[in-house]
């Protein structure tokens, strides 16, 4: 059978992969389109499962939120660099990921690899496709989602790196758009005080007990010293007692009191976060791409 131009061009429409590639596939399957898209299925997942062990620490956070405004959802999608994060595909993807965890709530990522896309296929077959496609590890990190029934869920992007979601009752969008916007800048580590792991606190007691010994005062006046530690850590680690990065003056907590509104929760993903990076020779590495290892 002739190897058409109109038959190569289907073929990349239904696959997303190159002209050469396409007319190989169809070439050793005789014009056959049907058994040219499941070998090319075939090759592509053999690609993504020999690129699954590399480190990808790039990539982009997403968010989603429901047209009552009471709830979204959040992913990290790691990539290996930050061309590949920035191009239409993978854009793509990671939105779409974030629309279906809003829409499904998948319990964590092996639950959303189940699910599945509008194409038909499962999230999991779609990302080895897309691996092949792209030619990088792309990784479902981590996905939350929150709820503020009769409320608000606010989410703010800062570029595509670092991402917030905040749960609100009471107060207006744009004091929930700012109390996210507070959250990607100082980074909170829980909420109030009561929710700071208990081993935090006590990890942070010892290494001002540590320096308050040092000072040569009686033992009553370091425990007191050490409770004050404490307590100017706990502000500084928890929204509720943060300084309002746009009034220092008043804590968040005043913020929300002034406005009569609360925050029961919020999520702050920043693309990378806690990912050892590697570090390696930049031309092997761009070798290894043209390679397709």
């Amino acid at each position: 059978m002739e190897i058409t131009a109109a038959l190569v061009k289907e073929l990349r429409e239904r696959t997303g992969s190159g002209m050469m590639e396409c007319k190989k596939a169809l070439t050793e399957t005789g014009g056959d389109i049907e058994a040219a898209v499941e070998l090319m299925r075939k090759a592509g997942l053999a690609k993504a499962d020999k690129k699954a062990g590399r480190i990808a620490a790039e990539g982009m956070i997403a968010a989603a939120i429901s047209k009552d405004g009471a709830s979204g959802a959040i992913v990290e999608v790691n990539c290996e660099t930050d061309f590949v994060a920035k191009g239409e595909d993978f854009v793509s993807f990671s939105g779409e990921i974030a629309n279906l965890v809003l829409a499904k709530r998948p319990a964590d990522v092996d639950a959303l690899g189940q699910l599945p896309v509008a194409s038909g296929t499962s999230v999991e077959e779609k990302r080895r496709v897309l691996i092949a496609k792209l030619g990088e590890n792309i990784a479902l990190r981590r996905l939350s989602a929150l709820e503020s029934p009769g409320g608000k869920v606010a989410a703010y992007l800062h570029g595509n790196r670092i991402g917030v979601l905040v749960a609100m009752k009471g107060g207006t969008d744009a004091l929930a758009k700012d109390v996210a916007m507070h959250v990607a800048a100082s980074k909170p580590v829980a909420l109030s005080a009561n929710e700071v792991p208990a081993d935090v606190i006590a990890k942070e007691k010892e290494i001002f007990r540590a320096q308050a010994a040092e000072s040569g005062k009686p033992a009553d006046i370091v425990e007191k010293m050490i409770v004050g530690r404490v307590n100017k850590f706990l502000k500084e680690v928890t929204l509720l007692g943060q300084p309002f990065v746009k009034n220092p003056d008043i804590s968040v907590e005043q913020l929300l009191k002034e406005h009569g509104a609360t925050v029961s929760a919020f999520v702050r993903f920043e693309v990378g976060e806690g990912v050892e990076k590697k570090s390696g020779n930049f031309a092997e590495e761009v070798m290894a791409q043209v390679r397709g290892d």
